[in-house]
C-alpha cells in the first residue's frame, strides 16, 4: 500500500508504515546487528528470513532420509557412515554429507562415531504417517514448480490433482484409481484420530455414521474406544470396499455398515445421532461443502449431533500450516481451501444447525473440532 493508504487505516496503519520502513533501512539492519540489546533480535529474525528462503532445500534433505530409509535404519541401532551409506546405497561421500545436513535439522546426531536418531527424526518415527506425507510431496513439488501459473489458473491439473481425481468425477471409482489417496489417507490418520476421539466423547451416541471415511482407520479408532457404539461409513463404493477389509480385520465388522454412494449426489443414509466429517469439508469448494452440511442436516435426527475435525486457518500458534501449507496444497489438489473456526460455524448455521462450539484438542496443529447440534 501506498503511504497515504497507511494512513487511513489510522494509528495502526501508521505504525506498520514506520515499522516496515525501518525495517527494510539496510542502515538499521546493520545498527540491530551490531548493538547489544538489539543483536539477538536480529539474528533470530534473520534465522527466520533465510529459513523461508531454504525451506524446500530442508524439504528435500527430509524427502531423501525417507526415501532411502535413513531413519528406520538409525531407529534400529546407531550406525557409522560407512553403514549408512551400505545401508542407504550411497558412496561415503553422499552418506556423510546427508548425515550432517540432517543432523542440522535435528533428524539425526552423531554420537561417537557413529550416528543416531535426533529428536525431530524420533518424533518421525512414532507417526510413520509423516513419512508417508513426505513420500507423495513430490507430486505437490511438481505443481508448485511455478506457482504464480497455479494461482492463475486456479488451481488443480497437475499431479497431485491425478491422486484424488475420482472423487468429483462423475460416477464410483474403480479400486485403481482410489486405491493410492485411500491409502495415504489411512496411513495419515492416526495423526488426527486420537486427538479427536480425546477431545469429543463418542462413547455417549448410540450410532455414528463417518461420512468420506475413506478406508475406515478414523472408524476402526473410534470403535476400540467406544465399544458399544454402533458403526457406519459412508464413501464411493470402491473406497468401501477397502474399509470392510480394514473393519473386518480390527474384528469390527459385526457392529459396522459400510453405505457406498457419493455424497456429493447421493443423500446420506438415517438413522444416526451422530455424523463425522474428519478432513473432508476443507477438501471442498464453497458449493460441495454447503450441500454437504445440508446433506447431513437432513439426515441427524433432531438433537443429533455433528462433529467436524480438520486443521483450521489461522491457527493460533500454528498460522503458516492452515493459509500456508493447507491453502496452497488444496490449491494444487483442485478443490477445497483452508477455512476459520467463525467460517465452518457461519456455514452450519445457514445449513440449519441451531448451536455450534469449537471444542479443544490437544495438537491444534493437527486437528481442531468443531462439534454442532440439529
Amino acid at each position: 500500500m501506498k503511504p497515504s493508504k497507511y494512513s487511513e487505516l489510522g494509528w495502526r496503519g501508521r505504525w506498520l508504515a514506520l515499522r516496515n520502513h525501518v525495517l527494510s533501512s539496510p542502515g538499521f539492519q546493520r545498527w540491530a546487528a551490531r548493538f547489544a540489546l538489539t543483536r539477538p533480535i536480529a539474528r533470530a529474525r534473520a534465522g527466520e528470513l533465510f529459513d523461508l528462503v531454504a525451506g524446500f532445500v530442508y524439504s528435500q534433505i527430509l524427502a531423501a532420509c525417507i526415501e532411502t530409509g535413513l531413519l528406520r535404519h538409525l531407529f534400529d541401532s546407531p550406525l557409522t557412515a560407512e553403514e549408512v551409506g551400505a545401508r542407504i546405497d550411497l558412496p561415503i561421500e553422499g552418506a556423510t554429507r546427508l548425515l550432517r545436513a540432517a543432523a542440522a535439522l535435528r533428524l539425526v546426531e552423531p554420537i561417537g562415531s557413529a550416528w543416531t536418531l535426533g529428536s525431530a527424526g524420533a518424533a518421525m518415527c512414532g507417526n510413520p504417517g509423516i513419512a508417508d506425507m513426505v513420500a507423495h510431496h513430490r507430486l505437490l513439488y511438481a505443481d508448485l514448480t511455478d506457482p504464480v501459473s497455479l494461482l492463475r489458473s486456479g488451481g488443480g491439473g497437475g499431479k497431485l490433482a491425478g491422486l484424488w481425481h475420482y472423487a468429483e468425477a462423475p460416477g464410483t471409482g474403480e479400486d485403481s484409481a482410489v486405491a493410492a489417496y485411500s491409502a495415504l489417507m489411512a496411513a495419515s490418520q492416526p495423526l488426527v484420530a486420537q486427538h479427536v476421539i480425546d477431545a469429543y466423547p463418542f462413547h455417549r451416541h448410540k450410532r455414528l455414521l463417518d461420512v468420506g471415511g475413506g478406508e475406515g482407520a478414523f472408524l476402526a479408532a473410534v470403535g476400540a474406544r467406544a465399544p458399544d457404539l454402533q458403526l457406519a461409513l459412508f464413501d464411493l463404493p470402491a473406497v468401501g470396499e477397502r474399509a470392510r477389509a480394514r473393519l473386518d480385520d480390527a474384528g469390527l465388522s459385526r457392529r459396522t455398515q459400510i453405505h457406498g454412494g457419493s455424497f456429493l449426489s447421493d443423500p446420506l443414509p438415517h438413522g444416526y445421532d451422530l455424523i463425522s466429517l474428519v478432513r473432508v469439508l476443507h477438501d471442498h469448494d464453497d458449493g460441495p461443502a454447503m450441500a454437504l452440511l445440508r446433506a447431513v442436516h437432513a439426515a441427524l435426527p433432531p438433537g443429533g449431533m455433528l462433529v467436524i475435525a480438520e486443521p483450521l486457518a489461522q491457527t493460533r500458534g500454528a498460522e503458516a500450516a492452515g493459509d500456508a501449507y493447507f491453502g496452497f496444497y488444496l490449491l494444487a489438489m483442485g478443490s477445497g481451501r483452508p477455512r476459520t473456526s467463525d467460517e465452518i460455524c457461519r456455514m452450519l448455521g445457514t445449513a440449519g444447525f441451531r448451536e455450534s462450539r469449537e471444542i479443544p484438542t490437544a495438537m491444534p496443529l493437527t486437528v481442531r473440532v468443531i462439534a454442532t447440534t440439529k
